[in-house]
């Protein structure tokens, strides 16, 4: 087998963009004053803040789901999945940081990717099962 290297140049750019989300949360509390530990403040950094915890949360799904697609049905269907989600992540980050109803295409663009990355990958799995131990489909 073949490193997935589509899968894991996507994973290292989906990383970086979570440094750059944080660093906007960064950005918010220089702008509005608002020092570590706190979370509340002025409605704009608040927003700001859970777009990124919201981020943070889903990330791990992400990731999960876009490798298993990559690793037993599609790396290149995985990979392109993945810049998907990220786009529609960062859609969703700006849409949040201005108006909670602006977050919504984007939340929802990226529940699609991953429940479709999840479905592929689940289809995958299931294939290498039946093949490897009951010796059928292939």
């Amino acid at each position: 087998m073949d490193a997935p290297v589509l899968v894991a140049a996507v994973t290292l750019l989906s990383a970086l963009q979570m440094v750059y989300l944080a660093r906007r949360v960064g950005w918010s509390r220089m702008a509005h004053k608002i020092l570590p530990p706190a979370v509340t403040g002025p409605p704009e950094f608040e927003r700001t803040f859970r777009a990124h915890q919201n981020c943070v949360e889903f990330y791990m799904l992400f990731l999960v789901c876009m490798w298993s697609c990559g690793v037993f049905f599609s790396e290149p269907i995985a990979a392109t999945g993945g810049l998907v989600y990220m786009i529609a992540r960062l859609f969703y980050f700006n849409g949040y940081v201005k108006s909670t109803k602006k977050r919504l295409p984007g939340f929802w663009v990226s529940v699609a990717v991953v429940f479709f990355l999840s479905l592929l990958g689940l289809i995958g799995i299931v294939q290498q099962i039946l093949h490897k131990y009951f010796y059928i489909y292939r």
